[in-house]
């Protein structure tokens, strides 16, 4: 089947499902708080899509490499592409799924992954390449980090870092059993990349809808508080509540939000720190690659920093719900750096083990650097602020790959490149220790919206 038929075909299976999709009017049963469920299925939903797509990213780099005989530049291009559709739609993206909800933001955002993954095993061409990994990247965008990521902003306000924290757990478990069998699989003695590309798009079509039904936007929606509390007595006419709940904060919209130094130092910041991880995810396959390790071995790599970062995450979580998740974000982010630096210098097992410790440990930081953005803004408008900032992150998420990959081509080493984004990562996490306390600001605004600026 050609690229032209896939496309249509899942476009019209897309349409069916969204014209199925009834109103969420069901209320929730049973005495178990949902949102427990719900870091379950966000788990799951990145499992589905992340993993093969972002987490075996530099594993699909070497064969396409192989087999087509592209550049490391050509290849890296794809992502900076991505990164500028990001930069486009982050804002739109974010929009949307506050004003549509997440319900139906996951199911069209998987199909369309899907659809990408099916296009991707019939590429014949660069440009079929390229226009793949954007129709993957706007599917990933639309319907799964950032939506799911909402949801449970929506569901969890004293233990959010805690929260988010155990999706990531759940879903890097996914990486740790997943990317050593797609590296497998991939492989030409075995399956080979095609028939795998097309098995991942089978399955996320298929799974996107069932996925979305129990999507659940707002607690309160269902009959229930955030974190699980109970419902209190309004109080008697003419007196005020003594103490107001735990889980009410001040929301802001996304215009105020723009308007605070806090909103771009953390935009920035975070945009500095991820640069690392995608550089990684783009080029560390390449690398240990041209240094003698097998396709098998950087499976293996990945999975051991994402098995290590498992139990890093559950420490990030619990220490971003109980001192300054600022300090917390600067800490892992800096070992991460040093984990940049130590593989530079890797040529031995011993070498590549100790920088899977560092950017495994250093992966903590992971829910925190989403859900800080709950803490110093509030539920209302949180997808459209993350979206708001995409657009600087994605800046430098499209510069770093793409400069990595160019200064190998033009040097044949990765050290200038990568000492760079060392440099970058650090610099973007000392950002954070420059955010005031949230509360303060909180205050500021309720007292006077111009006082917030």
């Amino acid at each position: 089947m050609t690229i032209a038929g896939l496309a249509i075909m899942a476009s019209g299976l897309l349409l069916l499902l969204l014209t199925s999709i009834p109103p969420a009017t069901q209320k929730v049963k049973g005495g178990i708080f949902y949102g427990w469920s719900l870091i379950l299925l966000a788990s799951t939903v990145m499992i589905l899509s992340i993993v093969p797509f972002f987490h075996s990213m530099t594993a699909w780099f070497v064969v396409l490499e192989r087999h087509f005989g592209w550049s490391r530049t050509e290849l890296a291009l794809a992502f900076s592409l991505s990164r500028v559709e990001g930069g486009i739609m982050g804002p739109l993206e974010g929009i949307m799924i506050d004003k549509l909800g997440a319900r139906r933001m996951v199911v069209i955002g998987t199909t369309i992954l899907g659809v990408g993954f099916l296009i991707f095993g019939q590429i014949r061409e660069l440009w079929h390449f390229y226009a793949a990994f954007l129709i993957m990247s706007l599917g990933g965008g639309l319907g799964t980090w950032l939506p799911m990521m909402t949801v449970l902003n929506s569901w969890w306000v004293r233990r959010r870092a805690t929260a988010m924290s155990w999706v990531l757990v759940g879903y890097r478990t996914g990486v740790v059993a997943l990317v050593p069998l797609i590296t497998w699989a991939m492989d030409d003695t075995q399956f080979g990349w095609r028939p795998v590309a097309m098995g991942i798009g089978v399955v996320v079509v298929f799974a996107a809808f069932p996925i979305s039904r129990m999507v659940r936007n707002r607690p309160e929606d269902y009959g229930q508080l955030p974190d699980g509390e109970e419902r209190t007595p309004a109080p008697a006419a003419g007196r005020t509540s003594s103490s107001a709940s735990s889980t009410e904060e001040r929301s802001w919209t996304w215009q105020e939000a723009i308007r605070t130094k806090n909103f771009w130092l953390m935009s920035v910041g975070h945009a500095c720190c991820t640069t690392i991880v995608v550089t990684i995810m783009v080029h560390l396959g390449p690398m240990l690659v041209d240094r003698g390790f097998s396709l098998q071995t950087v499976g293996m790599v990945i999975s051991i920093y994402t098995a290590i970062g498992i139990g890093s995450t559950l420490v990030g979580g619990h220490i971003g719900d109980r001192i300054p998740i600022r300090q917390a974000i600067f800490g892992f982010s800096i070992l991460q750096s040093l984990g940049v630096v130590v593989l530079l210098a890797t040529h031995t097992m011993p070498m590549v083990l100790l920088f899977a410790l560092l950017m495994g440990l250093g992966e903590g930081r992971g829910s925190l650097t989403t859900a800080i953005r709950g803490v110093y803004f509030g539920r209302r408008s949180f997808a459209s602020i993350m979206g708001m900032s995409m657009v600087p992150m994605n800046v430098l998420l499209l510069i770093a790959p793409l400069f990595a990959g160019y200064m190998f081509d033009m040097t044949q080493s990765y050290v200038i490149p990568f000492a760079a984004v060392a440099i970058v990562s650090s610099s973007g996490a000392s950002l954070f220790l420059f955010l005031g306390d949230p509360n303060k600001q909180s205050a500021r605004l309720a007292a006077s919206p111009a006082a917030a600026d």
